[in-house]
């Protein structure tokens, strides 16, 4: 995403600077929401994946870590717009802790290669998109005891078409960004 140069000091500023522009591009996608009944449906798990994808499961990883913490220290930058650890309990929780293993996975599987090919990020992404689903699942079914029924209905069946669509959004953006990118 930014090229880097020899010494801590650059290191450390460049990844500060990184994750900074990742919790706000976070925040902004949490305010394209549209509201369901249990979890809103909103742009954040494009952008988390593009940011594992674009950041490596390291820095993406922390990027994640970094927004939790924005939020549960009551800054509002989650769906709504709220902060606070509300969400960080309540029924978006799943997801959000979701956010840490998906920007991993797929930051794991773009630093082999997975994001040279529109179909093989297209296919980390998807595997993105099942650790958010997952752990949203987990958490609707047994967190806040839905039942697995329940929490497949609310949960799961209205993300699906759309997590498609995110994948392939952003599975052809990734590699028109980094053509940009490398013009320069």
């Amino acid at each position: 995403m930014w090229p880097t140069r020899p010494g801590e000091t650059v290191g450390a500023f460049r990844a500060v600077v990184l994750i900074a522009l990742g919790t706000a591009l976070l925040a902004l996608s949490a305010k394209v929401s549209l509201p369901l009944p249990y979890v809103p449906m909103t742009l954040q798990t494009l952008v988390v994946l593009m940011i594992g994808a674009a950041y490596g499961w390291r820095l993406g990883s922390a990027t994640m870590i970094a927004y939790l913490a924005e939020g549960a220290v009551g800054l509002p930058v989650f769906a709504g717009p709220v902060g606070g650890i509300a969400p960080l309990v309540g029924p978006t929780a799943g997801y959000l802790f979701g956010f840490i293993g998906a920007a991993f996975v797929t930051g794991w599987l773009a630093e082999r290669g997975w994001d040279r090919s529109v179909a093989l990020l297209f296919a980390a992404m998807a595997v993105g998109h099942i650790v958010i689903l997952a752990t949203g699942f987990g958490w609707l079914a047994c967190g806040l005891g839905l039942g697995a029924a329940k929490a497949w209905q609310v949960g799961i069946v209205p993300f699906i078409a759309a997590s498609l669509v995110k994948n392939a959004l952003g599975a052809t953006l990734m590699p028109a960004a980094r053509r940009l990118l490398d013009r320069r």
